[in-house]
């Protein structure tokens, strides 16, 4: 269904999409990382077991991999379950910083992570919260509220937290902070998801004995009850920070797991791993994000963490980045995407200090290069990923490409990653048998296979899985089939797929289900394929600009975290062609209901700029869209690239032989569920040297009520 109305072109200016390099000074990093796992005061149903996990991989990372170098004695850990550390109670929280604030310098870098729960109780100070509650992280020495003291026992409130950002930057230090917690008490229904692997960093305010008249009370007090977790008075505008410092000197920058309406989980990763652990999603994913992109800036640090988020199914919640979002993360200098390392050669193979945190997977081919510089075609040969975990792999040779690698090597050699291999399935757990809608499904699962095709996997119950399939007898629809991400969290039910049972027979439900799991397949495999396609080289220049009904004036959208849209705001597009060669370009809407609209496809020639409007925001569904751009390069005199057949109110369920023989990109486009092969995963590799690259980019985006 296509739920956004194409509008005429306007004049744009444009949002330039780029890196500028900062310049290098001398200075010393520093990094504070806090984990708290189990607490003394509350019931073992409440402990969390990703914290500590947290912590130690961000120390690693920090340690081994980051693009500026943090000493080891430069990294303080304070954690329970991580050995050697500090406990991480409140009062070593605020001698750690205290330490911290003393021995930085202007122009010193710190980096700060905040791994466990989140809660609110009423502020101490109303009239400088706005929505008269305190966000708090809780330190493992958290202890109950007090009617005396009207505050909970060792609690860390977010006024404090911002009086120590604030000391760093006065000293002249440049703070990048991280909480992965979050605030939320909002009451999230789940599905099974296997060996209690999923948990939510919230801690409801009840749990530590907040009386919930005084919660009332103090959101009732609070500019008349209107809660940051509630609508803004300007629907456009994100939810404020929970978090917020005043200070000023060094540059801040905060990332937060969730926004403040939101719950974050952990569960055990990297996906498919016999020995994954507990972390935390949001933690995990940005840790994937800094291995492959170390010297992007924070903007695209952020939009490449939502892109993880939709292509891995990974939660409903959406992360916020707030401040100087245009710096380069940990100060650092402007650089490409890693995707070569050094490799040192053992009797194992050869090995490489990369790993899964990279993007490695068991199976994944690299060339084998005597100079990083060196390009593809003067590779020695390939070799096989054999053995890989979080940081590090193994390679043996294998024969690719019509080479075989000789014997002896020289040293000093380079592996550059050249494939991504992109599975094209869907996991999907079914529902805990027992209810009704349960006994339902189960009779309609013949004719749902037979109607999914081959790239729709069903599991049981709290299998590992891409989504999951529940019942939830207190939601709106108790009789529905829910889809749920990866997690099992269901998150705002209004933008949850679900099929009802009671109003159709087993053959009906298994049509209809199924016509709703290839839909959502196609869109995140498009998403999928995004992801896997590097910017490379091609010199697009793209920005995306809005304007409202009051106000014709286009404006930049912004390239950090997820922009808010309302009816009748419109959306346009500006792109530049630097190359000397003409550029395709395409323009695909992702809807929140996984609906897939071609809004534009045109040919831009050498040095052509692009204004083009493409669509009005309507009142029809309300969600998290996202608009994906596709750009190819083109010889003179052929047709314009029209990936039109992307739709899905014209997909395409057998292949026409008729069709002209899609390469490239375009041909992948169309295994990635648009085809109907039995091929569970397709390899997207660059050996055509020729030229540059295609490139893909996603921009995301709400829709939300005017009022």
């Amino acid at each position: 269904m296509i739920l956004k109305a194409h509008i005429l072109g306007g004049v744009a200016a444009t949002a330039l999409m780029g890196l500028a390099a900062l310049p290098a000074f001398a200075r010393e990093n520093y990094a504070l990382l806090i984990g708290a796992n189990e607490y003394a005061s509350l019931a073992p149903q409440y402990w969390l077991k990703g914290p500590s996990n947290d912590v130690k991989l961000v120390a690693t990372y920090l340690k081994t991999a980051a693009p500026v170098p943090f000493e080891a004695q430069n990294v303080a850990v304070l954690s329970d379950g991580v050995e050697g550390a500090i406990r991480p109670t409140l009062g070593a929280i605020r001698s750690a910083f205290a330490g911290l604030t003393a021995k930085v310098q202007p122009g010193d870098f710190v980096y700060l992570h905040f791994s466990g729960h989140g809660t609110q109780a009423p502020a101490k100070n109303p009239e400088e919260e706005l929505d008269g509650l305190d966000e708090m992280f809780l330190p493992v020495d958290i202890g109950p509220w007090s009617d005396t003291t009207g505050a909970v026992e060792n609690g860390l409130v977010d006024d404090e937290i911002g009086l120590m950002l604030d000391g760093l930057r006065a000293k002249g230090a440049d703070v990048w902070v991280v909480f992965d917690a979050c605030h939320s008490g909002t009451a999230t229904r789940s599905a099974p998801s296997g060996d209690e692997e999923v948990r939510t960093r919230q801690l409801a305010p009840e749990a530590l004995g907040v009386p919930s008249a005084a919660m009332d009370a103090a959101i009732d007090a609070a500019d008349g009850g209107q809660t940051r977790a509630m609508p803004p008075a300007n629907p456009r505008d994100p939810a404020t920070a929970p978090i917020v410092s005043h200070g000023k000197g060094g540059s801040l920058v905060a990332f937060f797991a969730a926004q403040t309406d939101e719950v974050t989980p952990e569960k055990r990763l990297p996906k498919g791993k016999p020995d994954r652990v507990a972390q935390g999603v949001f933690t995990y994913a940005l840790m994937e994000t800094l291995a492959e992109f170390p010297q992007a800036s924070y903007a695209q640090i952020g939009q490449e963490v939502l892109r993880k988020y939709s292509v891995e199914n990974l939660a409903q919640s959406t992360p916020m980045f707030e401040g100087d979002l245009d710096h380069i993360v940990f100060s650092g200098e402007a650089g490409p995407r890693v995707a070569q390392w050094p490799a040192t050669q053992t009797d194992a193979g050869l090995t490489l200090a990369a790993g899964t945190l990279h993007g490695l997977r068991d199976g994944a081919v690299l060339a084998v290069l005597v100079s990083a510089a060196d390009k593809i075609e003067a590779a020695l040969g390939y070799v096989k990923v054999t053995s890989v975990d979080t940081f590090t792999a193994t390679a043996t040779p294998v024969e690719y490409a019509g080479k075989t690698l000789p014997e002896t090597l020289p040293k000093g050699l380079t592996l550059r990653k050249i494939s991504s291999d992109i599975d094209f399935t869907l996991t999907v757990a079914l529902p805990e048998a027992g209810s009704a809608p349960a006994t339902t499904l189960a009779a309609a699962m013949e004719q749902l296979k037979a109607e999914s095709g081959p790239r729709l996997i069903f599991v049981p119950a709290g299998d590992e899985a891409d989504l999951r399939l529940a019942v939830l007898p207190d939601s709106p629809r108790p009789d529905a089939l829910w889809v749920l991400p990866a997690t099992g969290l269901s998150g705002n039910l209004a933008t949850t797929p679900s099929v009802s049972t009671a109003d159709k027979d087993a053959a009906t439900l298994g049509t209809v289900l199924a016509d709703t799991l290839v839909q959502m397949a196609k869109a995140i495999n498009l998403m999928k394929l995004g992801a896997a396609v590097d910017k490379g080289d091609l010199k697009v220049e793209v920005g995306l600009m809005t304007r409202t009904k009051q106000d014709k004036t286009l404006h930049p959208l912004p390239t950090a975290g997820v922009p808010r849209l309302i009816p009748d705001d419109e959306v346009h597009v500006e792109a530049v062609n630097d190359n000397d060669f003409p550029v395709d370009l395409n323009v695909l809407y992702v809807g929140s209901d996984y609906s897939i609209t071609h809004m534009f496809a045109g040919r831009m020639q050498p040095g052509d700029r692009l204004k083009q409007g493409l669509l009005r925001i309507t009142d029809a569904a309300y969600g998290r869209d996202r608009i994906v751009m596709v750009m190819t390069p083109a010889q003179p005199q052929t047709a314009v690239e029209n990936l039109g057949f992307l739709a899905q109110d014209a997909v395409e369920t057998t292949r026409d032989t008729s069709q002209p023989a899609r390469q490239g990109l375009n041909a992948a486009l169309f295994e990635a569920g648009f085809g109907q092969t039995t091929r569970a995963a397709a390899a997207f590799v660059d050996e055509d040297t020729s030229g540059p690259a295609p490139m893909m980019l996603q921009f995301e985006l709400d829709t939300v009520p005017s009022n």
